[in-house]
């Protein structure tokens, strides 16, 4: 049975009305399927998802139709499409209406007219089954990223739905949580039988159980099959989104390896002991130079504290640390330990009330406001959105600096000319990303702080947005990042800690710290542990790999 048809979809934004967004998608969905559709940022996923829901259909010019049980979906009423398709948003607080987690949870069977009794059995269910009974009765605003985003999800399956749409609906979880999250869905789709459509930048845990992916490029489908045979084609016609392809995948094909190729970080451990000899020749690649912290660090923290209320909890608990000049310093950790919260404590947004800062060799309350935000710091919000005031992107940058040469060349390193006469809320996650940051490049920092930077970045992009950051730190620039992309910290920081308990802790080299970890870690590392040592990314395991088979030559 056919739950979604689309025929002859094509569509473009008013504002943009000579860059089609979509090019005659056809695409058939059956029910119970579990599809991925993946791309780089701005090919037409989110804008395809939201034509599957009439109420988050976009204004423009369109044409062809979407079917939904052979019915045109737009003569379907909203009250039925709430039942039967649900959707979350890549950003959770764009969904979220109601002030407590129960009444969340409660919202939408509310809107549905279904009586008390029903309500009652259902919010209990979905509380249960999620596992968020601990905190039924809090404030949503005292949720994590990862809470909130979970509350959505199960407050959408409190209604029974059909199917179920997710727009990249990771992007600010971390690892774990991440993981977690959509193994959930997972099982929603082997248990319940809910047809899920998914688009997602980290495939490593949905990419292997997909039934099939659905690949766009420019506004059209290129490609449409199981998960392997999608793999293999990327690799073959040497389409730039392989670099997107789960790390057992990319390793594979990298070492030029022969037979099934492998999907999951199991296979690939498995297929890596097949192939590796017993006793390799090269166990692990040269280490990383170091960074030397004791020169003249560019930013030094000593015992910051920090609440947000007089009698709330210290989110900060004697924050110390280093960042050596022209180094990108990656901290990670869990959702809601803190760290952006210490990104504004470094910016002069929020004061603590013990501890010491110093910038650039000068404490951080002797600056003026000009002076320290002007060719001093600058910082890129976890919600690029919170940037835009104008009505397109060259307003956007024209604000920050009227130099149109400047512009120019920073509108092409974040590779935004094409969207430049766009209004930024018709940007893609990813092209919204790249935006905000080119507005704050504009201000021209010497200390660079970025708040979970490459959320909504396709895999090429995060290419070409890790050379943005190494010409950077060539001119002086120093970087301190905020991220979960566990996979970017271990290819291009410096140097990486991790934020738990209001504190930095266990700072190292990538490979020294990702290498010791047994769960906060990438799936190179997963997969290549026991064979190779502290071989976290999927580059240095390929290397490793075709090292030791040509000694075994």
């Amino acid at each position: 049975m056919e739950h979604f048809k689309i025929e002859n979809l094509t569509f473009s934004y008013p504002a943009a009305s000579d860059r089609t967004v979509l090019k005659n998608v056809n695409l058939t969905i059956q029910k119970g399927e579990y599809i991925v559709l993946c791309g780089k940022s701005g090919s037409g996923k989110t804008t395809l998802l939201r034509h599957l829901k009439t109420v988050l259909t976009p204004h423009g010019s369109r044409t062809g139709q979407v079917l939904f049980h052979n019915t045109p979906l737009d003569r379907i009423g909203s009250g039925e499409q709430a039942a039967r398709i649900g959707y979350v948003m890549q950003n959770p607080d764009d969904q979220i209406v109601t002030d407590k987690v129960w009444h969340e949870l409660a919202f939408g069977l509310e809107c549905l007219g279904c009586d008390q009794q029903t309500m009652r059995a259902r919010v209990a269910e979905m509380a249960c089954y999620f596992g968020i009974q601990d905190w039924f009765h809090r404030d949503v605003n005292a949720l994590s990223g990862g809470q909130k985003q979970l509350l959505n999800l199960a407050s959408i399956m409190a209604m029974q739905p059909e199917v179920l749409i997710l727009d990249e609906p990771t992007s600010q979880l971390d690892p774990i949580a991440a993981s977690d999250f959509l193994n959930t869905i997972r099982k929603i789709n082997t248990e319940l039988g809910t047809t899920v459509i998914v688009t997602e930048h980290r495939l490593e845990d949905i990419f292997p159980y997909a039934d099939r992916v659905v690949v766009m490029k420019n506004g059209e489908i290129i490609a449409d099959d199981a998960p392997g045979t999608i793999g293999k084609y990327l690799y073959e016609q040497k389409e730039e989104l392989f670099l997107a392809m789960p790390t057992p995948m990319r390793v594979f094909y990298s070492a030029k390896g022969t037979g099934t190729c492998p999907l999951t970080v199991r296979e690939g451990r498995k297929w890596l002991n097949r192939t590796v000899p017993d006793e390799l020749m090269v166990r692990a690649l040269p280490e990383q130079p170091v960074y030397d912290v004791q020169q003249k660090p560019v930013l030094t923290v000593k015992e910051l504290w920090f609440r947000y209320e007089k009698n709330g909890p210290d989110i900060l608990r004697g924050v110390s640390g280093q960042v050596p000049a022209g180094s990108l310093y990656a901290i990670v950790g869990g959702n809601g330990a803190g760290k952006s919260t210490l990104l504004k404590v470094l910016c002069g947004l929020n004061r603590p009330y013990r501890g010491k800062i110093k910038l650039f060799g000068k404490p951080l309350e002797q600056y003026k406001p000009e002076e320290l935000f002007r060719n001093g710091v600058s910082m890129l919000p976890q919600d690029p959105k919170s940037l835009f005031v104008k009505k397109t992107v060259r307003e956007e940058l024209l604000e920050m600096d009227t130099d149109e040469k400047r512009l120019e060349q920073v509108s092409e390193i974040c590779q935004i000319t094409a969207v430049l006469d766009s209004h930024p809320y018709d940007l893609s996650g990813g092209e919204q990303q790249r935006a905000a940051l080119a507005k704050v490049l504009l201000t021209q920092p010497r200390l660079l702080l970025l708040d979970e930077p490459t959320k909504g970045m396709d895999s090429f992009f995060k290419e070409t947005f890790a050379s943005v950051l190494q010409k950077l730190k060539q001119q002086g620039i120093t970087v301190v990042m905020v991220s979960h992309d566990v996979e970017f910290c271990a290819q291009y920081a410096d140097r990486v800690s991790m934020f738990f308990d209001g504190q930095l802790l266990s700072t190292g080299t990538p490979r020294q710290f990702f290498g010791a970890n047994s769960f906060y870690t990438t799936a190179a590392s997963r997969m290549s542990r026991g064979v190779f040592e502290n071989a976290v990314t999927a580059g240095a395991v390929a290397e490793l790999c075709r090292l030791n088979l040509e000694e075994q030559k």
